[in-house]
Formats: C-alpha cells, sequence, structure tokens
C-alpha cells in the first residue's frame, strides 16, 4: 500500500521527512500489478424437486432420539423393579 497519502496528512516533522528518504524503499510499477479477476457469483446448488427425502430425514431426526430415550427409560424400570 502507498503510504505517502497518509504520511501526508499527519503532517508529519522536518526530522521525520529526512527519516522517510533513509527508509524508502522503492516505488512500485503499477502496471505490474496483477489484473482483478471479473466477479462471477457462485453457481447455485442443484435443486432437489423430491422432499420426500429431506421429510423423512426430519422424521428420522425425531423419532431415533426418541426411540434412545424411550429404550433407556424403559430399561431403567426394567431393571429397578428387578
Amino acid at each position: 500500500k502507498d503510504a505517502t497519502d497518509d504520511f501526508e496528512d499527519v503532517g508529519h516533522s522536518t526530522s521525520a521527512r529526512a527519516m522517510m528518504d533513509e527508509y524508502l524503499v522503492g516505488e512500485i510499477d503499477a502496471s505490474s500489478f496483477p489484473t482483478k479477476p471479473k466477479y462471477m457469483p457462485p453457481k447455485q446448488p442443484y435443486y432437489n424437486q423430491d422432499k420426500t427425502s429431506e421429510f423423512i430425514i426430519k422424521i428420522l431426526q425425531f423419532l431415533v432420539p426418541l426411540a434412545i430415550l424411550g429404550l433407556a427409560v424403559a430399561i431403567r424400570f426394567y431393571t429397578k423393579s428387578s
């Protein structure tokens, strides 16, 4: 980044300006910068028309933990009564 404008905006002293000449590394050739690629919007994912599989997954996400909980409660009652 070219900090020349930032350096000038701060209002540095003459000793700081003398130091600037000492620490100056070089100048950048603006034509050597790579060009920015054109913006390309991300591709849309394939839209699944069949919502049946999504519905089954949602049902299973609810029923499987409920079944595990029911099994744990049943085992607890069975072992408690023995």
